[in-house]
């Protein structure tokens, strides 16, 4: 009996010895595989130059580090005599890279190397222009215009009538050969084309051209600058409208000042605004920049200087003036 006793003790001092040694183990094997990822659950990407990765060697404190990827898109090891190339992997193939240079210069035999992204900055995507909150990001995951216009808060109601992405093509490096492509805002949000809605690869300036403005100044109730966001066709009759029509006294006759092609001066072009009002004439289109001036009954017109000047000041104090064509 006394010595089964004793046999009973020695198993269950085995026992315990043993479950130290399995904790033991697995508590090295989590502090030899260091988590870089910072809490973060990042995608997996491409790695790219600039990009901050973290590296675990297994048992191995001097190698376990974080590294910036170097704009050769290398990387470089303590204890390793060459770079080693990391721009265009995925983490899972830096691994390998490691693995077999840490063995071909005999600085570990049988390696376990970890990969993981601690910081993406190779894929920025800029979003300037007529938008709410214009902003740099990175893109990780997928991301679509649509998503990127969202993050910059939506477009801003001075915005004009189309969207420009610019892009590198697939291995350029020169900023001077960007493709750029031109997205119309009424078939990316007013119809919803899920073709225009292009997915971005990181590198991308999206730009957002401000609304082309109109100028309305003389008799009418209303003068100021209006945005043209909306329809092409912004007419003479709208610009009335918007400007909340005619003040007392002013002339039948009316004209459009319009900047010309080149020279930059600009030229002067009479309408018959009363036939227009009586459904006697046709509308007249306007275009960005035009000014429709309508002077009183006497006919006396103010000078083109004198009104390029006025719209000058309008357009720089009078802020609440500035509505949109829709």
């Amino acid at each position: 009996m006394r010595c089964l006793a004793v046999s009973l003790l020695a198993l269950a001092v085995a026992t315990a010895a043993s479950a130290q040694q399995d904790t033991a183990r697995s508590e090295g094997s989590e502090q030899g595989v260091a988590n870089y990822s910072g809490g973060a659950n990042l995608p997996v990407e491409k790695i790219g130059r600039d990009d901050l990765v973290g590296i675990s060697v297994y048992d191995s404190a001097e190698l376990t580090r974080s590294v910036r990827v170097g704009t050769d898109g290398n990387i470089r090891l303590p204890m390793l005599h060459r770079p080693i190339s990391a721009a265009g992997l995925l983490p899972s193939e830096l691994e390998v890279s490691i693995t077999d240079a840490l063995v071909e210069e005999n600085v570990l035999v049988d390696p376990i190397v970890t990969v993981s992204v601690v910081e993406y900055r190779s894929r920025p995507i800029s979003v300037v222009g007529a938008v709410k909150l214009p902003l740099t990001f990175q893109a990780t995951g997928t991301v679509t215009l649509l998503d990127a216009i969202a993050k910059a808060g939506g477009l801003s109601e001075n915005a004009g009538m189309e969207i420009l992405v610019s892009s590198l093509p697939s291995g350029a490096i020169d900023n001077s050969v960007k493709l750029i492509q031109r997205i119309p805002v009424q078939g990316l949000i007013n119809e919803a084309n899920p073709g225009l809605n292009v997915t971005l690869q990181g590198g991308e300036e999206i730009r957002v051209p401000e609304a082309g403005k109109v100028f309305v100044l003389g008799k009418v109730k209303k003068p100021g600058a209006y945005y043209i966001t909306g329809a092409s066709d912004s007419s003479v009759m709208r610009a009335l409208a918007l400007s909340e029509g005619l003040d007392t006294f002013s002339s039948p006759k009316a004209y459009i000042y319009r900047t010309e092609a080149g020279s930059g001066g600009r030229s002067e072009i009479p309408i018959e605004l009363k036939k227009i009002m009586n459904r006697k004439a046709p509308d007249v289109p306007l275009m960005a920049n035009d000014i429709l001036y309508i002077p009183d009954q006497s006919g006396l017109r103010a000078s083109l200087k004198v009104l390029e000047t006025t719209v000058g000041i309008g357009a720089g104090v009078g802020a609440a003036m500035i509505y949109a064509f829709h």
